[in-house]
Parts: structure tokens; C-alpha cells; sequence
């Protein structure tokens, strides 16, 4: 009896060892990932560790650095072969949208390449989020893989619409010139004078009042 006792508490002991080596790995993994660190994370990879794994928050690892701009270890994960590239944080984003909100538009193409939806199961795409950005190339870049220039969220919101609340002067004026339906209302009744006024942007607001239709 006292022998199976011992073998008991020696795979005890093991089990919490093992347990510990992950919790380890778990957390250098992450830290690694906000110092942008790729020689760790690529350490960790190689050790089994799994790239879509999410932090604590739910975000998974390859949309985290995105968000950071730890541009080094998004582009090792983007080159794993098991990466899932529609992964979704609790939010229900993708890392393609995250991309396209920062404008990282060298993971963008490698995500469109791996087949990464260009929208989501929650009814919003890509392009909402490029068009919350200040950089228009990816709303373009968007634009030219066949996005829809006015697809509608479950907020009401068309990416026009987010442009003129949030995003950059530069992205608005793309999407009109792309053809972007800009006589569009929100569903409260808002216009995009209405939504960049909200924002305080009144030059906007002034330029867009101009070009209005009447």
C-alpha cells in the first residue's frame, strides 16, 4: 500500500511540475510578444507552444501583436503553418481587421494570401476597421481585393460613415472617390456632417457640407 502511495505523490509532483513549465511558458510567451521579442516567441514555437493561443483576455496571439505593433513576432506567427487566420478575439474581431485598423498593410496581403475573411460572422469587415485608420492604403488596398464599399454593421455604420466619425481626412476622401455612397443616413438620422461634427471635427464637417448633394 505504501508503495502505490509513493508512486502516487512522485506523479503528483510531476503533474504540478509539468503544469508549472506551462504556466511559465504562457506568460514569457505573451510578455514576449508586447517587447516585440521574436527570439523568444520563435524559442517557444519551436518547444510546441501554440501560436493561436489567446491572452488571458481572450485576444489571440497573432491579433495582440497587431495591436502592439510587434510587427517581428506578427510576421513569425504569420509564417506558422498552423496559424488560424479567422481566429477571433472575444470582440469577435480578426486579426485582419486589426491590421487593417493600424494599417499594417505587409500583414494584411499576407493574411488575404492564408485566405483570412475580409468580414466576420458579427456583420462587420475589414474595411470598418480600415476606415476608423488614418491611413488610407488600407481601405485601398481593401477596395481593390473586391470589398463592398458600403456594407452596413450592426451599429447602423458603413465604412464612409466610421471615416467621417473617426477616421483619417485622407481615407474619407477615398472612399467618396471610389464611390461610396455618401448621401447615406444613419439609422438614428445622423449624415456624415452629423457624425464628424459629433467627433468635433468641423473642417470636415464644412468640406463635407459643401460636396453634400442637394
Amino acid at each position: 500500500m505504501l508503495k502505490y502511495y509513493f508512486k502516487f505523490l512522485l506523479l503528483s509532483v510531476v503533474l504540478i511540475g509539468a503544469s508549472a513549465v506551462r504556466a511559465d511558458a504562457y506568460e514569457n510567451f505573451f510578455r514576449a510578444l508586447e517587447l516585440d521579442d521574436a527570439a523568444v516567441v520563435g524559442r517557444l514555437l519551436q518547444r510546441g507552444f501554440d501560436v493561436n493561443a489567446p491572452n488571458p483576455q481572450g485576444q489571440p496571439a497573432l491579433t495582440l501583436a497587431l495591436q502592439r505593433g510587434s510587427l517581428k513576432v506578427a510576421d513569425l506567427l504569420l509564417a506558422h503553418p498552423e496559424l488560424r487566420a479567422d481566429a477571433l478575439n472575444a470582440a469577435g474581431e480578426s486579426a485582419l481587421m486589426m491590421a487593417a485598423l493600424h494599417g499594417h498593410l505587409g500583414p494584411m496581403r499576407r493574411l488575404i494570401e492564408r485566405g483570412a475573411r475580409l468580414d466576420s460572422p458579427t456583420g462587420w469587415t475589414a474595411l470598418h476597421y480600415a476606415a476608423s485608420g488614418a491611413d488610407p492604403g488600407a481601405a485601398a488596398l481593401l477596395i481593390e481585393r473586391g470589398v463592398p464599399l458600403d456594407p452596413v454593421s450592426p451599429s447602423g455604420m458603413t465604412p464612409l460613415m466610421m471615416a467621417a466619425r473617426w477616421g483619417g481626412e485622407s481615407v474619407v476622401d477615398l472612399l467618396i472617390a471610389r464611390g461610396a455612397d455618401a448621401s447615406r443616413r444613419h439609422p438614428g438620422g445622423a449624415t456624415l456632417v452629423d457624425l464628424a461634427r459629433a467627433s468635433g471635427r468641423e473642417r470636415l464637417a464644412e468640406r463635407l457640407g459643401r460636396s453634400a448633394p442637394r
